[in-house]
C-alpha cells in the first residue's frame, strides 16, 4: 500500500523531457546535421547548492561543466570530442578533467553510420541523452548512475541504424573494451570497473546492443550488455583463480525504459538488472565483497504548468520520482549482504525553463536506506554522529546546453 500511494503522487507530478524526444541520437552527435559549419562548439553545465538535513550543513559546487568541439571533414566523416571539468577543478582534493567522448563518426547512408573510438553506448536514458536541461533535479538518476554506470564510456566501435519500412525503429551494436574485475565491488558496482578510455585492457571484450522505438510522444528502449572482466594473461588469470579471454569472468546487464509526452504530462520509467556471476570467485581474488546481482527500477511523471498558458513558449515543470534499488540484492556465500545499499528515493520539485536551453531547477530529495552492517566497519571514527537511514536535502540548482 505504501508504495502504491507513493506511486499515485508521483503521477500526479511531471517531466520536462521535450529535448529527449526530439533528439535521435546522442546529445551532442545530433548537433552534426546535415548542411551545419564544419566545426561544431557546444557544451553543457550545471551547479548546486544542497542543504543537508540531518548534518545542518550545506554545500555549493560547480558541478560539471563540457566543452563539444566537432569538426566535419566532409559529408560522411565527423569528428566528435567532448571534454569534462567536474567540481571546478582537479588537484589533490579531488576532481576530475576527463574526455567524455573522442571519436570518428561514418555516415554510411542517411539511415546508418559507424562509430570508432571513444563513445558512449545506447544503455538507458541519461548515458546517452545527459544534458543537464533535460531532465528534472539537480542531480542525475540515482539507478542510472549506480546500477548502470553512467556516464558510461569506452573505446571501441559502434553500429547505428534505422529503416524506413518501420518508421521510428532504431538499432544500434557496439564492441569494446570490457571491465575491470578488480573494480566491481559491494556498495560500487560497475562504476569503479570502467575504463573510460584510460589504458584499457582490449583482452578482454564487451558487446552491447539496443532496440530503440519512437512513435509521437512514445520512446521505448530495450539494451543489453554482456562482456569480460579480466584482461590478465592466462597463468595471472588462473593463480587468481579467474577466467580470462574475451568474455571472462562475466558482468550482464539489461535494461527497459520509456517514456510517453502528451499536452504537457509526461511520464518515464527505468527498470536495470546486472548480474556478476563469478562474484564468489572475485571476492577469493580481491575481497572486493563483490554481490552477484543488484537491480533498480525508477518512475517519474509531470506536468508542464505553462503548457496551456500565454508562456507556453517557456516550461515550469511539476515534478516527482521515486527509485529503489539493492546494490547488493544477492551475494555469495563468501560475501556479505549490506543492507546500506538497498536504498529508496523521492525526489520532488520545480524545473523552470525560461528558454530551452536554461534551466533552473528546485527540488526536495528524500533518501531512505537500510542499516550498515557492523561486520564492515572498520575502526570507526569515535566522533562521527551516529548514521541517520533517513535524510533529506534541499537543493537549487542550474543548468544550460548550448
Amino acid at each position: 500500500m505504501k508504495k502504491f500511494i507513493l506511486l499515485s503522487l508521483i503521477i500526479l507530478s511531471g517531466y520536462a523531457g521535450q529535448a529527449q524526444f526530439l533528439n535521435r541520437e546522442d546529445s551532442m552527435i545530433a548537433g552534426l546535421n546535415p548542411g551545419s559549419s564544419n566545426v561544431i562548439l557546444s557544451g553543457y553545465g550545471e551547479a548546486k547548492y544542497s542543504y543537508n538535513s540531518n548534518l545542518e550543513t550545506a554545500s555549493i559546487n560547480l558541478t560539471r561543466a563540457v566543452v563539444f568541439v566537432g569538426y566535419r571533414f566532409n559529408n560522411k566523416i565527423s569528428l566528435l570530442t567532448e571534454i569534462e571539468i567536474e567540481d571546478a577543478k582537479v588537484d589533490g582534493d579531488g576532481g576530475e578533467l576527463a574526455f567524455e567522448q573522442c571519436l570518428l563518426k561514418f555516415d554510411l547512408n542517411k539511415n546508418n553510420y559507424l562509430l570508432a573510438g571513444l563513445f558512449i553506448p545506447r544503455i538507458g536514458i541519461i548515458n546517452e541523452n545527459h544534458l543537464p536541461n533535460t531532465f528534472n533535479g539537480n542531480d542525475r538518476h540515482v539507478v542510472e548512475r549506480m546500477v548502470i554506470p553512467s556516464t558510461w564510456r569506452e573505446l571501441g566501435i559502434g553500429y547505428y541504424g534505422n529503416t524506413n519500412k518501420i518508421p521510428g525503429l532504431n538499432w544500434s551494436l557496439a564492441l569494446m573494451n570490457g571491465l575491470n574485475a578488480e573494480g566491481i565491488t559491494g556498495g560500487r558496482g560497475l562504476r569503479d570497473a570502467r575504463f573510460e578510455g584510460r589504458d584499457a585492457s582490449a583482452s578482454n571484450l564487451a558487446l552491447s546492443a539496443a532496440l530503440l522505438y519512437y512513435n509521437s510522444g512514445l520512446r521505448i528502449q530495450a539494451s543489453t550488455y554482456y562482456g569480460g572482466t579480466v584482461g590478465l594473461t592466462p597463468r595471472a588469470a588462473d593463480s587468481l583463480g579467474l577466467d580470462s579471454g574475451p568474455f571472462g569472468t562475466p558482468v550482464s546487464l539489461n535494461e527497459i525504459n520509456a517514456q510517453y509526452s502528451k499536452k504537457g504530462f509526461t511520464l518515464k520509467a527505468l527498470a536495470a538488472v546486472c548480474a556478476i556471476p563469478d562474484a564468489d570467485k572475485l571476492n577469493v581474488a580481491f575481497a572486493s565483497n563483490a554481490p552477484e546481482s543488484m537491480f533498480g527500477y525508477m518512475a517519474e511523471l509531470g506536468y508542464n504548468v505553462l503548457e496551456t498558458s500565454k508562456w507556453k513558449e517557456k516550461q515550469l515543470i511539476l515534478f516527482a520520482r521515486y527509485e529503489s534499488m539493492d546494490l547488493m540484492n544477492k551475494v555469495p556465500s563468501n560475501g556479505i549482504k549490506d543492507e546500506l545499499y538497498k536504498q529508496e528515493y523521492i525526489i520532488a520539485g520545480l524545473t523552470y525553463l525560461p528558454i530551452r536551453n536554461v534551466a533552473i531547477k528546485l527540488d526536495w530529495k528524500h533518501v531512505k536506506t537500510g542499516d550498515p552492517n557492523p561486520a564492515l566497519i572498520f575502526a570507526p571514527n569515535p566522533n562521527e554522529p551516529a548514521y541517520e537511514p533517513v535524510n533529506n536535502f534541499y537543493q537549487l540548482g542550474f543548468a544550460y546546453s548550448f
